[in-house]
This record gives C-alpha cells, structure tokens and sequence, in this order.
C-alpha cells in the first residue's frame, strides 16, 4: 500500500513536470515590487530571530507537561514536600537557562 502511495505521487509529480508550459522570459526573472522597477540586488539577506522565540516557547511548552504529573502527585499523602523540592529544582534549572539566554543576549529582538 505505501508503495502503491509513493508511486502515485511520483506519477503527480512527473505528470506536472511534463505538462506544464514552459515560456521563461526575461520578466519572469526579475524581483516583482508592486509595479516599481527593481533597485539593487533582488535577493537580501535577513535576519529572522523568530526561531530563538519558537525554540524558546517548545522548550517551555514540554516542559509544562511535566508540571501536570507533578500536580497530581503534590496532592497524593506522603509526597508533598518531596515533589515539592524535586519541582523547585526542575523550575530552577528552567530559570538558569533563561536567565542564561538573556545574559547572552538571545532574547534581544535588534
């Protein structure tokens, strides 16, 4: 059956290669700036940083999961300040790497 799926999307895709038209021309090449001719190099270099931003956010959204078990456990008797001192270690290790990143600057948006 997965054969059967590669092989239909290699098809679709070699089907579209030959049957689409190809007419390059000189305008099709050129970088489109809402009808103002092109100034410079069309291509620039970015700098994007929403990634440290992403990066940040999955870390701390796994690391949520983790308070959920520990929630439930803190209420059961005879855990409560073990689990409680166990989280406090876990929540200073995520503090550390924060306050890390914001010493090196990462979190910085210029």
């Amino acid at each position: 059956m997965t054969a059967a799926g590669v092989l239909f999307v290699a098809f679709a895709f070699a089907a579209g290669r030959l049957l689409r038209p190809v007419v390059p021309t000189r305008e099709k090449f050129l970088t489109y700036e809402c009808g103002v001719d092109p100034v410079g190099e069309g291509w620039a270099h970015t700098q994007v940083r929403y990634y440290v931003y992403a990066f940040l956010y999955v870390i701390f959204a796994v690391d949520s999961i983790f308070l959920f078990p520990w929630a439930t456990v803190f209420a059961a008797p005879g855990y409560g300040a073990t689990t409680l001192v166990e989280m406090f270690v876990f929540l200073g290790f995520l503090a550390i790497g924060l306050l890390y990143a914001w010493k090196k600057g990462v979190l910085e948006w210029t």
